[in-house]
């Protein structure tokens, strides 16, 4: 038994971070695996009849010794890895696929699932029961059970190879983004820049045993680089850098990468009995299929793109006016947008940030969740963690029952990856009558503090941390039954929910006022600088509308057709992107190769769930406006229908639970400003 494979000696089952070696990995990954195993064995091999109990109710809880080891090793693999874990990685990675497939596969284990399944309609179960069952089935169909042999055996060639190449693509997106450094040595060159960008340049620089001020990929500093820099050259530079991470002619090119894995997922699908991968995904999803989700976008594209089209000539006159520029390009959009943000509104981030300390946000987030859903969040320093920075907090309700354990991991750092996710170490679940409660994380890539400034945000700083921290809810709040249906265990296009839902309280007065003060004197943000906020929350949304759009017709594009003669990346993404279109193409940029929601994370073929949980943030928070933003009855219908429920219905069924009736657009294309 291996320390990863045995039951945590820790307060709350915790993690032991700190005693984990990396060459403990492997031998628990093979132990952990052989007892998955063992127990689907024990299901096939019951001499008793099927029934729910011992073979759906069993499938839910099994393997879960490897569910916790893999929790604890990929979450580590993004937030805090190194050239050890990466081989590890190359190394398990076929190895739990060939046992998805090995499970999948079982035919003596689908005939007791279809078994259970063929007589649900005699059957006694709970709507939870019910999904669980249609669940297990469809799992099973969908993975192959249904093929014959040589069938089966050539999915599981295709899982391994996509299990490898997904792996692949993320380690090269990230020594891309490592591999980058823009050193400025001339002061001139940091015309423009807000004094704390500055300062963490001259920080990383010094800690790089350079001189000057240094400028990475990482979100924090391109962010305020290409956004405030007046130097367009530099801007221009760090901007096509950005653009061309994994489409350079070197070894961490992507193009194979991406080629190889679009193929390989619609050979998969087509091995399944499905048109395309996207026919295949969304079959599984509230839209269905790709017609309603290119109707969708198309439709939201025919609102947004009158506005965007007039948004960018106002833009592009705007730089004219201000500094002769005849053509915008891509290095201009984010300056030129802050100057005019400024003119129109006289806000910017420089001007907000002194009143989003890290520390008071978080705070923040953590009252609005309590005046919602009666839950307090107690920070500790006796939870193990796997890097000095992470914080660890105890959740508990008003009457001090154990909620939840919270870690939260703000910084950016070499061996983690951009952006920002929240993940689980342990879900939620009863089991035998005992409640296990649930171990959640956000990581993110915020601004550090710097030795003369505590970590102060910019406001989509502030949002994104409410973002993550609205997932996190759906995860901490968990109340269902089997593991494997808690928390985020949703339909793809409804997990975006709970957290898109969190980021309209930080426009709201009511709530700004509980977090928003200055650093350094304490007070409240201004009414004026709040107003500015809601004012300005619709700025330049038609371009940013048909931004996100164009991530998912390109998403749709690489999954929702025959990809087999795509040879030429490029030609084929200027092809999607060609109703979308505002800024001159540059030849050497490419967004698939880089483009890791779908051909590293989950989002292949799931692009569109940002907009389409959109309408449904948008709806759900015209509710709570229409009866006050926290509103205690309306609070506990979401946590109830929503949050606590996990994927254990489907999710219109409990949005309709919640809201009374279907969501409406309309909410959506007002906040926008799309109609009046």
């Amino acid at each position: 038994m291996s320390i990863l494979t045995e039951k945590f000696k820790t307060q709350h089952d915790t993690a032991p971070f700190s005693q984990i070696k990396n060459e403990d990995y492997i031998p628990a990954f093979d132990e952990a695996i052989q007892k998955t195993k063992d127990e689907v064995d024990a299901i096939v091999n019951n001499p008793e009849t099927a029934t729910f109990d011992n073979t759906i109710a069993a499938m839910s809880y099994s393997g879960q010794t490897l569910d916790r080891l893999s929790n604890i090793f990929f979450n580590l693999h993004s937030a805090e890895t190194n050239a050890d874990l990466e081989k590890i990685a190359q190394d398990v990675a076929p190895k739990l696929s060939a046992l998805g497939n090995d499970i999948t596969l079982n035919f003596d284990l689908f005939k007791r699932v279809k078994a259970v399944y063929d007589q649900k309609d005699q059957l006694t179960l709970t709507a939870e029961q019910t999904t669980l069952l249609e669940k297990s089935y469809k799992d099973f169909v969908r993975n192959g059970a249904l093929l014959n042999d040589e069938q089966k055996e050539k999915l599981r060639e295709i899982d391994a190879e996509l299990s490898l190449l997904k792996l692949k693509f993320g380690e090269n997106v990230l020594a891309e983004t490592n591999a980058y450094q823009l050193l400025v040595t001339d002061e001139k060159d940091l015309a423009g820049l807000p004094e704390g960008a500055v300062e963490a340049a001259h920080a990383l620089a010094k800690a790089n045993e350079k001189e000057g001020w240094l400028f990475t990929l990482d979100f924090p500093s391109y962010l305020p680089f290409v956004t405030y820099a007046d130097n367009r050259e530099l801007r221009k530079e760090i901007t096509l850098a950005a653009g061309r991470k994994a489409f350079q002619d070197n070894e961490h090119n992507n193009v194979d990468n991406v080629l190889k894995i679009v193929k390989l997922r619609f050979e998969r699908a087509k091995l399944l009995g499905y048109a395309t991968h996207a026919d295949f995904v969304l079959a599984e999803r509230m839209a269905q299929n790709p017609s309603k989700v290119t109707e969708f976008l198309n439709d939201l594209l025919g609102k947004a793109k009158p506005a965007a089209v007039k948004e960018f000539a106002e833009l592009s006159q705007f730089a004219k006016n201000m500094h002769g520029i005849d053509q915008l390009e891509k290095w201009d959009g984010a300056y030129y947008a802050e100057k005019l943000k400024q003119e129109r509104f006289n806000l910017d981030d420089e001007k907000l940030k002194p009143y989003f300390k890290l520390e008071n946000v978080l705070q923040g987030a953590f009252e609005v969740a309590h005046r919602l859903f009666g839950i307090n969040f107690k920070e500790v320093d006796t939870i193990d963690t796997y890097h000095e920075e992470v914080q660890t907090f105890e959740v508990s309700k008003d009457n001090g029952e154990f909620v939840a354990i919270f870690y939260a991991d703000f910084f950016p750092r070499k061996g983690k990856r951009n952006g920002a996710w929240m993940t689980s170490f342990k879900p939620q679940y009863i089991q035998q009558g005992k409640q296990e409660r649930p171990h959640v994380s956000i990581v993110c890539n915020f601004t550090r503090p710097t030795a003369s400034k505590p970590s102060l945000l910019t406001f989509q700083e502030v949002t994104t941390l409410f973002h993550e921290f609205g997932h996190a809810l759906h995860g901490m709040l968990a109340d269902s039954t089997y593991p494997t249906l808690s928390g985020t265990s949703v339909y793809w296009d409804f997990v975006e929910l709970p957290s898109q839902v969190m980021e309209n309280w930080c426009y709201e007065k009511e709530a700004l006022e509980l977090f928003a003060k200055h650093y350094e004197t304490g007070e409240v943000i201004p009414i004026e600088l709040v107003e500015k906020i809601r004012e300005s929350a619709s700025f330049l949304e038609g371009m940013a509308t048909m931004r996100q759009l164009s991530f998912g017709l390109l998403d749709m594009g690489w999954h929702g057709q025959d990809p087999t003669a795509i040879s030429d990346l490029k030609a084929f993404e200027d092809e999607q992107f060609a109703s979308t279109k505002l800024y001159p193409d540059v030849k050497e940029n490419a967004m698939s190769t880089a483009f890791s929601h779908i051909f590293n994370g989950g989002y292949s073929s799931g692009y569109y769930s940002y907009k389409w949980a959109e309408v449904l943030d948008a709806d759900a928070f015209d509710y709570f406006k229409q009866n006050g933003i926290f509103n205690k009855e309306i609070a506990t219908k979401f946590k109830d229908n929503i949050l606590s429920k996990g994927g254990t219905e489907h999710p219109m069924v409990l949005y309709k639970r919640f809201r009374g009736q279907e969501p409406s657009v309309e909410p959506l294309l007002k906040r926008a400003g799309l109609i009046k």
